[in-house]
């Protein structure tokens, strides 16, 4: 029965998923219905350029890149708090408790402040949000304490550390220039994503992905306590620190291009474990899916429902905070 409602569950989740990449790749400033968008695809394949150039560079420079980028970094935001939920057994954990987001916002603030392109500012990002989570993992080796408690709170230290370091960054900043792009990025865009970019983070979302799906039946080990994983023989630091080191390659990878979007890791977890139960082998692909769905969804209402742009954590607070509320009411007795 539950694998019935998974397979239904996950097949029902990509047939959605798909189409509304196909909306999304036609919705608009320049209006395109699906057909359009199917022709200038055809064409592009075919003859290696279409009849509508105006429609093609739209498409293939603007939309596409946005399409994949949306769906790739909403997978592996979702998937990091579905691992490090299930690691530290806390429905409140996020992606950036190591300190990930915080490390990647003084990387990007620095690299604004350095006067750094979009390539330079993407690698500090990277580099300052790995850092920040070598430092939190490094904390519990230096106190000999290697528990789960120490951890979340060695990376709460972390981030409120990088925090001021912000806020000092933030507080020498030029006001009209370098202040309005840190605050920018802070909130989260895909404006100026590319294909370059996508690929340069690709590898680490296949692989980051494809090890911890396959590590989901341990995750299911780590998630019952220390005591039931060491009796079935498991290596509890090792399998923790690899699990951890690809759920932080993930959201680093995510936060680098994108900047910080909040809610994400949070909400979609919830979902997946409400549509499939709590099984980490049939919840994560799930979560990889919702997340993929809901991030596309929130991007292309980020850029077609007003004439600006709207960051994107504003939608991701304004519509993850009433979902988050929802969910826990859904699920109030396993709570509680």
């Amino acid at each position: 029965m539950k694998n019935t409602v998974y397979k239904r569950t996950f097949v029902v989740l990509l047939l959605i998923l798909c189409l509304c990449a196909l909306a999304a790749l036609s919705i608009g400033r320049l209006s395109m219905n699906p057909l359009d968008v199917y022709r200038v695809i055809r064409e592009r394949l075919q003859y290696g350029a279409a009849s509508n150039e105006a429609m093609e560079v739209a498409l293939f420079k603007i939309r596409l890149p946005r399409v994949v980028a949306a769906m790739m970094i909403g997978a592996m935001l979702s998937l990091s708090g579905a691992v490090y939920q299930g690691v530290f057994k806390n429905p409140l954990v996020s992606p950036d408790i190591l300190g990930v987001a915080s490390g990647a916002s003084v990387g990007a603030a620095g690299a604004i402040l350095l006067g750094l392109g979009l390539l330079g500012r993407q690698v500090l990002a990277f580099c300052s949000g790995i850092a920040a989570v070598v430092l939190t993992t490094a904390i519990p080796r230096l106190l000999r304490n290697h528990s789960n408690l120490i951890l979340v709170l060695s990376g709460i230290i972390v981030s409120g550390f990088l925090s001021s370091l912000l806020a000092i960054m933030k507080f020498v900043a030029e006001e009209q220039t370098e202040l309005a792009a840190i605050v920018f990025w802070q909130m989260g865009s895909f404006a100026e994503i590319n294909m370059t970019e996508i690929i340069a983070i690709s590898p680490a979302f296949i692989a980051g992905t494809a090890i911890l799906i396959s590590l989901s039946w341990r995750i299911n080990i780590l998630s019952f306590g220390e005591a039931e994983a060491k009796s079935l023989g498991m290596d509890i630091g090792k399998m923790r620190g690899i699990v951890i080191a690809c759920a932080s390659l993930l959201t680093a990878s995510a936060v680098c291009i994108s900047g910080t979007i909040g809610w994400i890791g949070l909400v979609i977890p919830h979902l997946a474990r409400l549509l499939v139960g709590s099984d980490h082998v049939r919840m994560m692909p799930i979560t990889v899916l919702a997340g993929a769905l809901f991030m596309l969804i929130i991007d292309t209402i980020a850029r077609a429902l007003l004439t600006v742009e709207i960051p994107l954590s504003i939608l991701t607070g304004l519509l993850g905070a009433p979902c988050y509320a929802w969910l826990l009411y859904k699920q109030r007795t396993s709570v509680s």
